[in-house]
């Protein structure tokens, strides 16, 4: 790149990179509308617009090409937007999020979908894939795990009842900000947030408001909004939450890890094909017997298959008979994956793959 000697010849670079920017992004979004139209022609009404799978091999690219200053978070970022928008002009999508406005799930879904969706917010998690299952959304973000407080048991409940695919994860640091409207936090006498929430800033709040009643909301963002009408009561959330619900920030990151994330799970009817960078997850009931998932589990070792997660929960169906939610590398139609599918499925009381999807980024 040329340097240059004087702030008024970079302002006209940078006016001049504008505009070749600006006709290159209205090309762009040219482009998707005539994808749209061969689309149209060529499935009629069963059409399918969004991609997750295309949509992850862009980022990654984008990504990979990267030489900086930028950041690959803030590439990412920023095409993620360009192809929000341009999937915007193909078709409006809804997609329904554990609300209100403000959530940890809200930034969770647009981080993952860009801007440009109809975001839809929903009181609970089964509302959510509710709305996906009637057709109100098309696709639903839930949480899944916490880093320090382990998996939501109430998602995964849901996955086992529902019909709903996974389609997608998205990985979100999370950042606890007490919130309210007193000059001092150590007024306070109550402290409202998801139980999630409290118990990830347990110690901090044992340390700095040991006297303060702890009381849950069915979200952060639902307990800031409550706390904007009470005197002496403080919220935890976010800061996009102080900010729509008028609140000020009392004190930034009380959270007791710093590493603090939550992943979530996006969930729909569409299967998603191999991106070449997959997770799968599957649904398995073992055997009630001696050894029933060791043998479950080996052909996944003798491949080199990764597991990452293994999760139990009861059936609700029989005494002391668990359901086992498993996470792997890979997709579905990989075909060393497809055949011990095959094979743990003719091998067990029930196999179901929950989804194959693109590896968060």
């Amino acid at each position: 790149m040329k340097t240059f000697t004087s702030l008024p010849e970079i302002r006209e670079e940078i006016d001049r990179i504008d505009v070749e920017l600006l006709a290159l992004l209205t090309a762009r979004a040219q482009c998707s509308l005539q994808v749209a139209d061969l689309k149209k022609a060529a499935d009629g009404d069963d059409v399918t617009f969004y991609r997750p799978e295309r949509e992850a091999q862009i980022l990654r690219r984008m990504a990979a090409l990267n030489e900086g200053p930028l950041s690959d978070e803030t590439v990412t970022r920023f095409y993620r937007e360009i192809i929000s928008s341009s999937l915007a002009l193909e078709e409006p999508m809804t997609v329904a999020y554990l609300g209100p406005e403000g959530t940890f799930t809200h930034a969770a879904a647009i981080k993952h979908f860009g801007s440009s969706v109809m975001l839809e917010p929903c009181e609970s998690i089964d509302l959510i894939f509710r709305a996906v299952e009637v057709g109100d959304a098309r696709f639903g973000v839930v949480p899944v795990e916490n880093s320090t407080e382990g998996m939501i048991n109430h998602t995964l409940d849901m996955l086992i009842t529902s019909d709903l695919l996974i389609s997608g994860e998205s990985r979100l640091r999370i950042e606890h900000n007490l919130l309210g409207n007193l000059d001092d936090f150590s007024q306070a006498n109550s402290v409202h947030a998801h139980p999630q929430s409290l118990a990830q800033c347990r110690n901090w709040l044992a340390a700095n408001l040991p006297g303060a009643e702890l009381v849950n909301a069915s979200s952060n963002a639902a307990a800031a909004e409550r706390v904007h009408g009470l005197d002496r009561a403080v919220a935890i959330a976010s800061v996009a939450a102080a900010e729509r619900y008028q609140l000020s920030v009392l004190q930034h990151n009380i959270e007791d890890v710093t590493n603090n994330t939550t992943r979530f799970f996006v969930v729909g009817k569409q299967a998603v094909p191999p991106s070449g960078n997959d997770s799968t997850s599957l649904l398995v009931s073992a055997s009630h017997k001696p050894g029933g998932l060791r043998r479950m589990l080996t052909p996944f070792e003798d491949a080199g298959i990764s597991l990452t997660r293994i999760e139990s929960r009861p059936s609700k169906n029989n005494l002391w008979e668990y359901y086992f939610l498993i996470d792997l590398d890979g997709h579905q139609e990989d075909p060393v994956l497809a055949t011990i599918l095959k094979e743990l499925a003719s091998e067990t009381h029930l196999m179901r793959v929950l989804g194959s999807y693109p590896s968060a980024l």
